[in-house]
């Protein structure tokens, strides 16, 4: 049972150190707003989320009031949009009217982002998957709230490299269609293999179709905490240095714990999961690079880079595990380019490069996440990157994920200001030697060998 005196431990690493709760989000089955009607369908949506969340920014407020603990966003997420759409939308224009539903249900409740805009294609594409896929630079384009995420691949069933190419496609549309604004569409439009049911955190947040019809999950964050933690330790061996990142996440993870019991006995709503990820902001003191400068590198990128970051996520992971039966999500550390000043700097030292990035993703939560390449970058480029993370996932069974920004008009050196939590960053290279004829060739990569578990 978490108690008040758990959270007065952490005082002072709320006040000093930036530990919040990152996102509370509610989590809504629309299985049963389907409708032939495109109309009716959309009237269902709304009065749906509207009834289910009406209170949840007010019960965020409550409990960070309360209990003195910063929930920086309150977010929500449903059931992928392509599975609720299929019946009633016949061209892409169909499935814009329900991001703008999307969008302003996330605004009348007040959170600040609304995740599910979605597709499920690891294996093949469904007319309705390929519809919802191509309204998406619109329908990003038109909202300012709503996110997008596409599943392309999974350990038991390989990698739709179809629905790959397509991806490449339809980024740099995204691209082009917010190029007034930096190309922000890119950064509410994330890829993934293996994507988790439960993730609270977006742009890749969906409500799993394993789901009741309604979930409280919550992610923490606390990469200053963890970096605080080590000062103390700055010369010791690594068992101390690992015992260090495995107390502080469960210290952390308790938190989480406590907002989300309190926010699922408030709103009647089951709880989920605590998803403990070291998520990075813009904020000076907020950085997951500090944290691997902390250990010992000079800047992310340095020579035991991935090292230092597997044994990071791998400690956060068994810290949190011990603190909450319910740990989910994706639950390590998060390594995006734009919203990590640590990491910003790395890249602008000449110390991090994308090629590092791939390896560093081998080891850690996400993937290739808010990366700013130059406008020019091809379609098929976009997509062989897409492919090799894909590949990564697949074959390590881990969820992987790509959120690349082709900032339209852009090249390298430039930079791309997006504000709040998605930061800004400089634009990176990228190689430019073609894989034109590999992304083409169509069909599905098949699964691995040890994907036959049954």
């Amino acid at each position: 049972m978490v108690n008040i005196f758990e959270v007065n431990e952490t005082n002072k690493m709320i006040e000093h150190e930036n530990l919040d709760v990152r996102t509370i989000t509610l989590g809504i089955s629309l299985l049963d707003c389907i409708s032939p009607d495109l109309e009716a369908l959309n009237a269902n949506i709304k009065n749906k989320i509207l009834g289910a969340a009406k209170n949840l920014v007010a019960v965020g407020r409550e409990i960070e009031g309360e209990y003195g603990i910063p929930i920086v966003n309150k977010r929500i997420s449903v059931t992928p949009i392509a599975l609720i759409g299929g019946a009633a939308c016949k061209e892409p224009k169909d499935f814009v009217t329900i991001a703008k539903t999307l969008d302003e249900c996330a605004k009348t409740v007040g959170v600040n982002f609304i995740g599910g805009y979605s597709a499920l294609v690891s294996k093949h594409m469904t007319k309705a998957d390929r519809l919802l896929i191509e309204s998406i630079p619109e329908a990003l384009a038109v909202t300012d709230r709503v996110c997008s995420s596409i599943c392309l691949g999974s350990t038991r069933t390989g990698i739709n490299m179809d629905a790959v190419r397509l991806m490449g496609t339809i980024i740099k549309q995204a691209a082009e269609h917010t190029k007034d604004n930096d190309s922000l569409g890119c950064a509410k439009l994330v890829v993934f293999c293996n994507a988790p049911d439960d993730n609270p955190f977006m742009a890749g947040a969906f409500h799993g179709v394993t789901e009741g019809d309604f979930v409280i999950n919550v992610g923490v964050s606390g990469p200053g905490v963890v970096k605080h933690a080590l000062e103390e330790c700055r010369d010791s061996d690594f068992e101390i240095l690992c015992e260090t990142i495995k107390k502080t996440a469960f210290k952390i993870t308790r938190v989480g714990q406590l907002v989300a019991r309190e926010a699922s006995r408030r709103l009647n709503v089951p709880f989920g999961i605590v998803d403990l990820s070291l998520a990075p902001t813009p904020a000076v003191g907020d950085s997951v690079a500090d944290i691997l400068k902390e250990i010992g590198l000079e800047h992310p990128g340095a020579p035991g880079t991935t090292a230092a970051l597997a044994l990071l996520n791998d400690q956060v992971k068994k810290g949190g595990v011990m603190a909450s039966s319910y740990v989910g999500g994706l639950s390590g550390a998060f390594i995006p380019v734009s919203e990590d000043q640590g990491m910003i700097e790395a890249v602008e030292a000449g110390a991090l490069t994308l090629e590092k990035l791939e390896a560093m993703t081998c080891v850690c939560s996400v993937g290739l996440d808010m990366i700013a390449v130059p406008g020019d970058t091809s379609e098929e480029t976009i997509s062989g990157i897409i492919a090799d993370e894909m590949a990564l996932g697949m074959v390590n069974a881990k969820t992987t994920a790509v959120r690349l920004i082709p900032a339209y008009g852009k090249k390298v050196g430039d930079r791309v200001e997006f504000g709040g939590l998605l930061g800004s960053a400089p634009v990176m290279p990228v190689n430019t030697f073609g894989c034109e004829r590999f992304v083409n060739r169509g069909g599905r990569i098949p699964a691995p060998i040890h994907s036959f578990k049954n």
